[in-house]
């Protein structure tokens, strides 16, 4: 599957989110509430490649410039991909840990508690849609239900994206910056030499407990329409 290919897919993805989140109702996510805008942002190489192609050359040396300022503070890497933990989970093993950051740094893409980049922000941050401020209890208020549908689409996104990379937003964005690990990229070959970056894997099945079954057919519909048409 070419690259321009996996981006339109990605586009069909974030549209069907976008109208899932229409049904929600009422949510406490608004303009300037930051409180979960962290650095533990987790992304694919190819929710990267879409965010850096949706900024012009000045755009994307000042993103850059902003991940390279906060180099020496500690994030979240992730060691598992979502694909990876659906196949622990379908072999009947617990999922794994992960080593967890809870440092409260800020995302440095923030200004005035406002997403610089909100029109082209990553899967990790559109679903977070909590029911009251997360400054409330410290964490986002998250409907079981969302939680599955976020699932659903993580697990797809990281299956059309092979064979990229998973991480967190900074490394991958950081990596998509170096001209020679983004044409490994584009032409087809993962960057895995880069830092902190895990290989996407195929989705082994669909995280979907039996309650939530009957809900998540017609979103999966939706989905499958743009993979297939």
């Amino acid at each position: 599957m070419t690259i321009d290919r996996r981006l339109a897919l990605l586009d069909h993805l974030y549209a069907v989110y976008d109208r899932f989140c229409l049904s929600l109702g009422d949510l406490a996510c608004r303009k300037y509430c930051a409180d979960c805008c962290s650095r533990n942002v987790t992304m694919t190489t190819l929710e990267g490649l879409h965010l850096l192609r949706g900024l012009d050359t000045e755009a994307q040396d000042k993103c850059l410039a902003a991940l390279a300022g906060v180099d020496d503070q500690p994030i979240f890497r992730p060691r598992w991909t979502t694909n990876q933990i659906a196949a622990r989970c379908r072999d009947g093993l617990d999922p794994p840990e992960d080593d967890a950051v809870h440092d409260g740094s800020r995302c440095p893409l923030l200004a005035d508690a406002a997403c610089t980049l909100y029109p082209l922000r990553p899967f990790g941050c559109r679903c977070m849609l909590s029911r009251q401020a997360c400054g409330v209890n410290g964490y986002a208020d998250v409907d079981d239900w969302v939680l599955t549908v976020n699932t659903v689409f993580l697990q797809t996104i990281e299956h059309i994206d092979r064979p990229g990379c998973f991480g967190n937003m900074q490394d991958v964005l950081q990596a998509l910056g170096s001209e020679d690990r983004c044409t490994a990229y584009r032409e087809g070959r993962a960057p895995t030499e880069a830092p902190g970056l895990i290989p996407n894997q195929p989705a082994p099945v669909l995280m979907v407990p039996p309650e939530h079954q009957e809900g998540i057919r017609p979103i999966w519909e939706e989905m499958q329409r743009g993979m297939t048409g």
